[in-house]
């Protein structure tokens, strides 16, 4: 009994391993894409975009210096934290509702029962910290160690960890992250990853179907940071990307910026066409 409870410990720390291994996506034989500073420049603000291309493995970059650099996931956590609700049961499916806690908050969307799913498309950040709460500080470590994801620091209150800079997280890690997402690679059901996916859909039609989550947070420095992090898929051909961007305007429209930048880019890649 105790060899083999060894040998299932050593099967999962060598799981853990070879995830770690695949965390990331490669950013050695990068193409590096100094034309996409425009994007970012006509919005005044910093920031990076990477992209994979996953017929052939071709990782292109703007920015390498921030694309390998760490910061808080914000709402992009909510992929993670989804699967590990949805694995755990902790959220028993996607039509689970969860009681409003009755706080009316400036963001109206939140002010209300609701399900992961609207949760998720929402962004709506109070369901996430009660589901949070709900699964606990030694769950979501386990998790998030398992993942690799990031640093793994978890400190701090266990409703706010991926929203005050203790969790960071690289954009070429997002990257590998979501690339692993798709192809169920990650160590959730398979049902459990598709849910996830399938919350992800922003735009689907004859032409392309895009998928992404967001984020907002700000930086040690009080820096606004948006995130917009997905695929794109077009003729059965999938391309993962990360948009980060950063400004220390404290009235920046982030949200109208990140998919304005991210739309341009993809547009001067030849998307939205049906053509790739």
């Amino acid at each position: 009994m105790t060899n083999h409870k060894n040998k299932t410990n050593f099967s999962a720390l060598l799981y853990a391993v070879l995830l770690f291994s695949f965390s990331a996506c490669s950013v050695n034989k990068a193409k590096l894409d100094n034309s996409l500073k425009r994007y970012f420049d006509s919005s005044k603000v910093e920031g990076c975009f990477t992209m994979i291309n996953n017929s052939d493995g071709q990782v292109t970059v703007y920015n390498m210096n921030l694309d390998t650099s760490r910061f808080s996931p914000a709402s992009t956590f909510q992929i993670v934290n989804s699967l590990i609700a949805l694995e755990t049961g902790i959220v028993s499916d996607e039509n689970m509702l969860i009681k409003w806690d009755g706080i009316v908050r400036e963001d109206s969307s939140c002010n209300k029962d609701m399900n992961i799913t609207q949760a998720f498309q929402s962004n709506c950040v109070p369901f996430y910290q009660e589901v949070a709460r709900r699964m606990g500080k030694d769950t979501l470590q386990r998790w998030v160690d398992s993942l690799s994801y990031g640093n793994k620091n978890i400190t701090g209150s266990v409703d706010s960890f991926w929203l005050n800079n203790n969790l960071t997280i690289s954009p070429d890690e997002q990257l590998g992250l979501l690339k692993r997402l798709y192809f169920d690679q990650l160590p959730f059901r398979k049902s459990v990853q598709q849910s996830v996916r399938d919350m992800m859909i922003k735009e689907d039609n004859t032409a392309y179907k895009l998928s992404y989550q967001t984020g907002l947070a700000h930086d040690r420095l009080h820096h606004s940071i948006g995130w917009l992090i997905g695929w794109i898929e077009e003729n059965r051909h999938v391309y993962f990307f990360v948009t980060m961007i950063q400004s220390s305007d404290p009235a920046i429209d982030m949200e109208k910026k990140r998919i304005d930048i991210t739309k341009g880019i993809l547009k001067q890649y030849g998307f939205f066409e049906g053509k790739k």
